[in-house]
């Protein structure tokens, strides 16, 4: 057995020394697992494991562990492939074991033949995801990680890219932030590891999205949702429980990089079509190119840890169910009101010293869809904040602010060019066999801010009438209608929609709120630039788990509040029977929730509970009469 020193950099020879002590025993595969699993819980050791969102590939050493914090964006079909076989000498007849597992090539010595027939060969299968970055991860989010690494990596003289970069001398001062990071230059690729790789090249997008090759036409998508992403995709290969995964979970993964130049595409340039057995050959050439991208370009993880993340905010404990999460957060609730009431002061004056609208701002960001009533979804809070200024991009400048605060959000400009013109729904390029992302495919929990101000007279066609739809359907269902092209096929997701407009927006929305500012400043991007910078980095975090925990807590009803809350409805319905219908209930119930889970009433008596809530609908419902009613309550 190799040093247990050697798991991060050479995780292989830990699993080759596992596998020979207990082989052709099947138990030897949960004995790495429960290898890997052990290291990484000790002294923090998953933040000296490298991440491919924070290094460079070229920085990163083939076959070396690393991590990926990552949305499943589309799975391929599974893939057989031999986890156990037999090589044997064919002057020496000597025969050899080896294990397939975590790598995409079989290992084969010079001198050895691979026995096909050998009794001892095991067929095994696996799954692969294509996996993007988190769409819309915050710069802060990004930043933290980074702070948090303790990994040490260099650049790797293991391998030769197929992508040129520029001299290591010039890499030796590079800040891996990503912020700093310099733009890889244009090459071409050679010899590596014996193996003529075709003349390839390469160059970044500046979206982020395509990677132009002169031998492969079109350009290859990296199918990132959002416009502008940057960053690894990877194909991520899951061996255990790949049934509990699905498309648009966001994981973190560890496992075996592979990035061996042979996994590249053969350029179909080159390829003599009449030559090869077309029983060879049923994929198409552009689905090679999808499902065999430059490794250079799309690494391959070997996944030997996989967990689906409840959060991807660094401030917080990644799993608060464990013991020692329940200590942080029994802290941070024993200071909630006072952050609550900067929080409430923050966001007062971003939105002009409207404090009703603040408030409202407050439990539009906590609010998470918790539950699903047959196709009703439970906790989703769309708000129209609506009277917002035009002239002044004050939309812009406050979704900056909103995007300092959530861990992943998108600005959706809508127009009629970018409702005509976008694509919002995923589709099925079944030539490609995959999944053509939308910007509407997002992680749980994304801020999806739609600014209606930029929204002119004209006429919207048919790709932009189906993307309303889309968004009318996310914001009043929760869910996309991916396009299989012969069917739909409906995704649950859980994103949270504020729609910014002038008047009321032509979206459907849980409450309208009318903005009326207080304030009117002269500059509105040194106002709002003002705003953060007078804020202290420690008051900006705490906004931040504020906001992320408040969606994670458990939330039940008593017996006393529902008593409270039907004779309240009754009274209600007695005095106005006309005006006050089971969609108020809904919404005051809603409301409630997440008054209480924003204050964390669980010590105030039900009705004082209710009061805020009640309070706040009937200033959304009726806003004239209830406005000034609505804010001396609440505070």
């Amino acid at each position: 057995m190799p040093c247990v020193g050697d798991w991060l950099n050479s995780p292989l020879s830990i699993v080759q020394g596992i596998f020979a002590q207990n082989a052709p025993n099947s138990d030897w595969e949960k004995k790495v697992t429960e290898y890997f699993k052990e290291k990484l819980k000790e002294n923090n050791a998953t933040n000296w494991v490298p991440s491919l969102n924070d290094v460079p590939v070229h920085y990163l050493k083939p076959n070396s562990l690393v991590k990926f914090r990552c949305m499943v964006q589309d799975m391929f079909d599974p893939e057989f492939y031999m986890g156990v076989y037999e090589t044997v000498d064919p002057n020496t007849n000597a025969r050899v074991l080896h294990f397939g597992k975590y790598r995409d090539v079989a290992e084969c010595g010079p001198q050895q033949e691979i026995d096909l027939n050998s009794p001892q060969t095991v067929t095994s299968e696996r799954q692969t995801f294509y996996c993007v970055p988190v769409p819309g991860e915050s710069a802060w989010v990004k930043e933290a990680y980074i702070s948090a690494s303790q990994a040490r990596v260099s650049p790797s003289t293991s391998y030769t890219p197929s992508r040129h970069k520029r001299s290591y001398e010039e890499d030796e001062d590079m800040d891996l932030h990503p912020s700093k990071q310099k733009e890889q230059h244009m090459g071409s690729g050679g010899d590596i590891h014996g193996c003529v790789e075709p003349k390839r090249l390469e160059t970044e997008a500046s979206a982020g999205h395509h990677v132009i090759s002169p031998n492969c036409s079109p350009p290859l998508d990296l199918n990132f949702p959002l416009p502008g992403e940057k960053g690894p995709a990877c194909l991520v290969k899951i061996y255990e429980s790949w049934e509990s995964f699905k498309v648009n979970d966001v994981l973190e993964v560890f496992g075996v990089l592979s990035v061996d130049p042979v996994l590249s595409i053969v350029n179909s340039e080159e390829r003599d079509s009449s030559s090869l057995d077309p029983m060879e050959c049923m994929d198409t050439v552009e689905e090679q190119r999808v499902h065999s991208p430059p490794a250079s370009l799309v690494p391959r993880i070997h996944v030997i840890l996989a967990q689906k993340l409840q959060h991807i905010n660094p401030l917080l404990p990644a799993c608060l169910n464990e013991e020692e999460s329940k200590t942080f957060v029994s802290n941070f609730m024993s200071e909630l009101s006072p952050v609550r009431a900067e929080l409430l002061g923050f966001l007062t004056h971003a939105l002009l010293g409207d404090s009703l609208a603040a408030e409202y701002l407050i439990l539009h960001l906590i609010s998470t869809v918790y539950g699903r009533r047959d196709v009703l979804p439970l906790g989703k809070f769309t708000v129209n904040l609506s009277g917002c200024p035009r002239s002044s991009a004050f939309s812009e400048h406050l979704y900056r602010l909103i995007q300092q605060l959530v861990p992943a959000s998108y600005h959706l400009r809508m127009s009629i060019e970018s409702m005509n013109h976008s694509r919002f729904i995923p589709h099925k390029d079944y030539t490609a066999n995959r999944l053509v992302s939308g910007l509407l495919q997002l992680a749980s929990n994304t801020s999806l801010v739609i600014d209606e101000t930029q929204l002119e007279q004209g006429q919207l066609d048919t790709a932009g009438v189906h993307n309303v739809t889309a968004l009318g359907n996310l914001i009043t269902w929760q869910k996309v209608d991916y396009d299989f092209n012969y069917h739909r096929m409906e995704f649950p997701c859980n994103i949270n929609v504020l729609i910014t407009s002038e008047g009321r927006s032509l979206l459907p929305s849980d409450c309208q709120v009318h903005l009326q500012p207080q304030i009117i400043p002269p500059n509105m991007e040194e106002y709002m630039s003002s705003l953060l910078t007078a804020v202290l980095p420690s008051v900006l975090n705490k906004f931040r788990i504020y906001l992320s925990l408040l969606r994670l807590l458990d939330y039940s009803i008593s017996d006393e509040v529902t008593k409270a809350v039907e004779e309240d409805f009754v009274e209600m319905r007695k005095n106005n029977p006309e005006s006050v219908t089971a969609d108020d209930l809904h919404k005051m119930l809603l409301v409630a929730r997440w008054v209480w889970c924003s204050c964390h009433l669980s010590g105030l008596p039900s009705q004082l509970q209710l009061q805020p809530a009640l309070a706040l609908h009937l200033s959304c419902v009726r806003p004239a009469r209830q406005r000034n009613e609505a804010e001396e309550i609440l505070s």
